[in-house]
Formats: structure tokens, sequence, C-alpha cells
């Protein structure tokens, strides 16, 4: 494993995740990742933690055992508008936000009014990532995804979940193809995400690098091999925020 971070993870507190954040932690450090980004699914999502839980997450340490730690939450793109799941004072004390679309919560509907929905998630000033936008079920126009991306300067994920023969989301290494020649038009960064739900998948991202690399996409646009790097960008997002 040649890179240094893994942010897309969950812990039981998301609800339908097996491990604690104790046992990611250890995870992480045996497979030698210099950081762990712990995002917990945001309310909406059906057993996952309420917003008291990610205002409280000033309690746990941001380094454990030489380990950088990262708290933050899968937002849930919740309609045509883009809007999200969490308010923003909340957002604004977290590490890391991601916004995803789920079927149980944002219904595959005409392409229209996702990309509508997905270029509300872009312009929000709090989120950093777009999660796993290679579901086949949602018809994403990747140039125009691309192009948004580009503006506002957020990251795209290549989600390793997706990517597996038990992944739910239909024809994703294909559109992670796609997705990923529309976004180096545009020198897009993006991330790797595990999607880890239990710890034995911590910074597994073999098939996500897979894809990656028989795309040719450029290694220096690609997060998880330069932590610092995935750092400054998300401070470069917080100078956007609102005062």
């Amino acid at each position: 494993m040649n890179y240094e971070i893994d942010v897309h993870t969950h812990t039981v507190a998301s609800g339908h995740a097996y491990s604690t954040l104790q046992e990611m932690v250890r995870a992480a450090k045996e497979k030698g990742l210099k950081g762990l980004g712990i995002t917990e699914h945001a309310p909406l999502m059906p057993g996952s933690c309420q917003e008291i839980y990610f205002r409280n997450l000033r309690v746990v340490p941001r380094e454990i055992d030489g380990l950088r730690l990262l708290l933050g939450v899968e937002l849930n793109i919740r309609d045509a508008r883009g809007n999200v799941d969490m308010s923003e004072s909340t957002l604004r004390k977290l590490d890391v936000r991601i916004a995803s679309m789920h079927r149980n919560i944002f219904p595959p509907k005409k392409k229209g009014k996702v990309m509508e929905a997905v270029k509300g998630a872009l312009k929000n000033p709090y989120v950093d990532i777009l999660g796993h936008p290679d579901d086949g079920n949602y018809g994403y126009d990747y140039e125009e995804l691309a192009q948004w991306a580009a503006r506002y300067g957020k990251i795209i994920e290549i989600n390793n979940a997706s990517l597996r023969p038990t992944g739910i989301r239909p024809n994703a290494y294909e559109n992670d193809l796609k997705l990923l020649k529309a976004c180096s038009r545009y020198e897009i960064p993006v991330m790797m995400g595990s999607d880890a739900h239990i710890s034995y998948d911590v910074g597994a991202c073999e098939m996500a690098q897979q894809v990656i690399e028989e795309a040719g996409y450029p290694a220096e646009l690609v997060m998880n091999y330069n932590m610092e790097e995935f750092l400054h960008i998300l401070e470069k997002h917080r100078e956007n925020w609102p005062q």
C-alpha cells in the first residue's frame, strides 16, 4: 500500500457498521496509514447518530499513537436543490465533510434533477468531497460534474466499495473511467475511499487504485498519496466559509 490516508470510513455509530473508533484506528496503524478519516453517516440515514454526536467529537483526540485522525461526516444530499442534512453550525466543527447520494434518501430521478442536486451540493462551501458519484442508477453527467467541481475547488471520490463484486452501485467501474476522463480535463483532485464499514476494510482501496491507474490519472492529483496536500485543500475550503 503506497498511500497515506483513507478518509471515508464508518464505525458502529453509523448504525450499520461493525467496528469501534479504537478498532478502526488500530487497523489504520497496522496498515501503515498516516491519517484516518472517520465520516459517520449523517442523521437522515436510518440508525445513524444525531447532531449531538457530531458536536461532541471535540472530546476525541485528533492524534492517536502518531496517527492523524480527521473526524467528520458523510452527508446525505436530500433534495433537488442539493441541500444536506446537517446544520452549518455543526458542519463548521468537523474536520472533513463528504456529500453523497443515497437511494433510500434521494431516490434516482430524472437526470436534470440529479445534476441540479449535485451542483447544489458542490456549491455548498462546507462540502469538501463528493462521495461515490459512480452509481449507474443516477445517470450523472460527468462532464458537467467535473466543470462544477473545478469551479468550486472540490475533491471527487473514487469509491472502492462500489467497485467490489458485492458492490450495490451498477456500472461503477465503467462510470469511474468516464468520471476520471472528465476530471482529467480540469485537473480535479480525487480521493480514493475505502468506505469501510468494518475495521478489516480500512485502507482497502486496491480496486479504486486499479481504475485510477487504468485511466492514467496523474498521481499528483490523487490526494491519498499526499496527506499534507489534502489537508492544505481542506484549509483552503475553510477560507471560503461564510464569516
